[in-house]
């Protein structure tokens, strides 16, 4: 195992994690109302190619994070979980602006006028469903995982393996949804972006 690397301070970890993972929800809830409509020079949509990217890598990262901790190799997973949480912070930050840039897209939208008539409806046919489906688990998934993702982290910084594994049974498996299911929504949506 590795030593700690932070010192342990509960009440100031507690209060950083639930207040950092409050700005963010609640920069997500609100930027997401909020449509510039700013010509930056390229598609804007390269930002949610960039997301899906981003995901992938983070979705590998986690594969081979838990392949290292299960071969021991503790400063190898060290190193690949926090590549993982820095890739998912620009997520955060690319994921902010094509929400900013590009506004809201419709799944099935094929004439891309924000509004599904019922013969788009029947074009998208039951993918529709399917998309709805995973997007409704991801979302709620990808806003509760990042208090989880931390605290989990923390854990580990602090030495605290036994109660890092504990939380690691509920952080991995969600993280690596929302990644994978990310990636999916993106290959699903970006036929309709205009």
């Amino acid at each position: 195992m590795l030593e700690a690397a932070w010192t342990k301070n509960d009440k100031k970890a507690r209060i950083l994690i639930f207040l950092f993972s409050i700005i963010v929800f609640a920069a997500i809830v609100l930027l997401s109302r909020v449509h510039l409509k700013v010509n930056l020079g390229f598609d804007v949509h390269l930002f949610a190619k960039a997301n899906a990217i981003i995901n992938s890598c983070v979705a590998l990262l986690l594969i081979a994070g838990l392949i290292a901790v299960k071969s021991k190799s503790y400063l190898l997973h060290k190193r690949i979980m926090l590549t993982a949480m820095f890739l998912s912070i620009l997520f955060l930050v690319s994921y902010i602006c094509h929400h900013l840039f590009a506004g809201e897209t419709r799944f099935g939208d094929i004439n891309h006028d924000g509004l599904l008539s019922e013969e788009e409806k029947t074009a998208a046919g039951t993918m529709r469903i399917v998309y709805y489906i995973l997007l409704g688990t991801h979302i709620p998934l990808a806003g509760i995982i990042l208090p989880f993702i931390l605290f989990t982290a923390y854990r580990a910084l602090i030495g605290e393996f036994d109660r890092h594994k504990k939380l690691v049974r509920i952080t991995w498996p969600i993280w690596f949804y929302v990644a994978v299911t990310g990636v999916a929504v993106y290959w699903m949506i970006s036929p309709y972006y205009n």
